[in-house]
């Protein structure tokens, strides 16, 4: 994990407007797009021009942004290959169905959602997440929209394939988990399929003083827009707009990673 956050670092820092610093830097690679921004304010802090941001983007013109965005500031090596999607059944041995558990929905009601998207570095992948057959194509809808506003995930499953070597699966953008909600006997919303945690690491839960995953204290700021970040007004909307309610929302916690359809 020290390794990795040491990768985030470099990523961020450089990338990201923070207190203090000027908007335009030499050593800028990626922009997260923040409130009130357009193409072309951005184009004029950098010293860059909105055509050429929005070619490397492959954003055309009148070249809309997104809050919660990230825009390539340099030339890229190769373009975007396009957005991906299938669906596919889901077996036991995907899910380690195991009846004694007495999980609230069976693998024959779930389905296996394949997307495209594009990690913390630029590069693009397809990646998949498990979620109940009646949300699959909400879901589609969702990813979708996440890649045409340029929106990072840092890793999918499977992650032999996406990111190799990487142990901690704390990190990834998930949908399934037959599980209780943490210290209750009661399910989660995981268990049923109907609820997504994306980017848990740059979005984590707060409970009391508790921060989970413990790395993600370095984005408790949630005034700051950094690689992977979701705001309400930013990525947020993707999933808002196709029927989902946000942690990020809750009173009694916040929970930024947590998308569910039941606002549980």
């Amino acid at each position: 994990m020290r390794k990795l956050l040491a990768v985030l670092l470099a990523l961020v820092v450089p990338a990201t407007v923070l207190p203090g610093r000027p908007a335009a830097a030499a050593s800028s690679v990626w922009h997260v797009v923040a409130p009130g921004e357009t193409m072309g304010s951005i184009a004029r802090d950098f010293g860059l021009s909105a055509e050429d941001i929005g070619r490397w983007n492959q954003i055309v013109a009148p070249y809309p942004v997104h809050v919660d965005e990230t825009l390539r500031l340099t030339p890229p090596v190769s373009p975007l290959p396009p957005w991906h999607t299938r669906i596919d059944l889901v077996t036991p041995a995907m899910v380690s169905w195991n009846p004694a558990l007495h999980c609230p929905v069976p693998p024959s009601a779930l389905r296996r959602v394949w997307v495209s998207y594009i990690d913390l570095q630029g590069a693009y992948h397809d990646g998949s997440i498990i979620v109940h057959r009646d949300v699959a194509v909400r879901v589609q809808n969702i990813f979708l929209t996440l890649f045409r506003w340029r929106y990072r995930i840092m890793a999918m499953a499977p992650m032999s394939v996406n990111m190799p070597g990487e142990t901690d699966m704390g990190i990834v953008t998930a949908g399934y988990n037959c599980r209780p909600v943490g210290g209750t006997d009661v399910w989660s919303e995981h268990a049923y399929g109907t609820a997504i945690d994306i980017n848990p690491l740059q979005n984590p839960m707060i409970r009391g003083g508790s921060v989970s995953p413990a790395a993600g204290r370095y984005y408790l700021d949630r005034s700051r827009y950094l690689i992977g970040m979701i705001h309400p007004e930013g990525a947020g909307r993707a999933f808002t707009g196709n029927g989902y309610f946000w942690g990020g929302q809750w009173r009694n916690l916040k929970d930024y990673m947590h998308f569910s359809v039941t606002n549980r």
